[in-house]
């Protein structure tokens, strides 16, 4: 029977432990998984670390969480590294050795002689430095988009950082504003007399003009729908909660007593 290591606080240790789960008398969980069905995993892992960094309540439950939420998304990259060692393909050594060799690389007002004046100077070298990197690899087709496989909101925002980049953008935040109400208009007549493929459409499209018309404002969209979405749990958390105070079965109430108690959880949050 594997052993656990001594002293846990070691990064060699995580990697026995993940060696000894997909070794002969390791879990048969993990010794089934593979890179495509870790895939799942490592986007909820990810999320959740997301969720708990933007957590808007300070003080040690907040750094617990974080803390726990890293040790998770550090697990699927030592279990990953871990599947390509046995294959022969590379080790988790090798994936410090290229992230380490790359911000070296990428920071050379750090790390070599380069000066810069402000943080806009770094990003700037920074897009020209990756731009040399992909040079020396294939290159993509001419002014093509090339965004990574993103959620889809995130990545309606990246396709439009890319057009901006290559002169394909409108020129302020009113005609954007213009081209969302243009396609909340179209939604509305594909609601009156469209099919759902025509509805599906006109949706995709209205949140496409939203994802853009946050870029403009300068708010990741993603970032602030993750916000929204808090908001709306709490206030419905805070809802169920003071028709409990009342003695009352949040599912039995009419519709009209469900928006009253929405409306006060509203106003007790606001006030706090």
């Amino acid at each position: 029977m594997p052993q656990a290591p001594s002293n846990l606080r070691h990064i060699e240790s995580l990697v026995e432990i993940v060696a000894h789960l997909r070794g002969p008398e390791g879990c048969p969980w993990d010794k089934e998984q593979t890179h495509e069905t870790l895939t799942q995993y490592a986007i909820e892992e990810t999320h959740e670390l997301v969720e708990a960094l933007e957590d808007p309540r300070p003080g040690t439950d907040k750094d617990h969480k974080i803390k726990e939420e890293l040790g998770d998304v550090l697990f699927q990259v030592v279990l990953h590294s871990q599947l390509a060692a046995e294959r022969g393909a590379f080790t988790l050594e090798d994936v410090i050795a290229e992230i380490s060799q790359k911000l070296v690389r990428r920071h050379p007002h750090v790390f070599s002689d380069t000066k810069v004046a402000d943080t806009q100077e770094v990003i700037r070298n920074w897009e020209e430095i990756k731009k040399q990197e992909k040079a020396s690899s294939a290159a993509p087709a001419p002014y093509s988009l090339n965004v990574p496989p993103l959620p889809a909101l995130q990545r309606a925002y990246k396709i439009g950082k890319r057009t901006e980049k290559l002169q394909f953008d409108w020129s302020s935040v009113d005609e954007v504003m213009t081209k969302v109400d243009e396609e909340y208009n179209e939604l509305h007549e594909a609601l009156d007399e469209g099919s759902d493929a025509e509805i599906e459409h006109e949706l995709g499209d209205a949140l496409f003009s939203l994802a853009q018309l946050g870029r403009h404002l300068e708010m990741e969209p993603e970032q602030v729908l993750r916000k929204a979405n808090l908001r709306f749990e709490e206030r419905f958390n805070k809802m169920v909660e003071l028709t409990n105070l009342d003695n009352k079965d949040f599912g039995t109430l009419a519709l009209d007593e469900k928006e009253a108690y929405w409306q006060k959880a509203k106003a007790l949050l606001k006030k706090r």
